[in-house]
């Protein structure tokens, strides 16, 4: 019988990106539509992305294992 191995949760793979240091990258939410209403420098702060806190990466850690 086959080893049962988990799968890679793909929408989270779609999200986070695993850096070569092994952090782990996410982009800031709130910058994708209706950016006109929201001020500048609102906007200037959501154009890069960050990195994810150590206690959501030993969280997320075995659900991205495959990457």
């Amino acid at each position: 019988m086959a080893k049962k191995t988990q799968k890679t949760h793909k929408g989270l793979a779609k999200v986070i990106k695993v850096r070569p240091s092994g952090s782990i990258k996410r982009g800031k939410s709130g910058a994708r539509h209706n950016t006109g209403k929201k001020n500048a420098n609102f906007n200037r702060k959501k154009r890069f992305g960050e990195s994810l806190s150590s206690a959501d990466k030993s969280r997320l850690k075995n659900l991205i294992n495959n990457q």
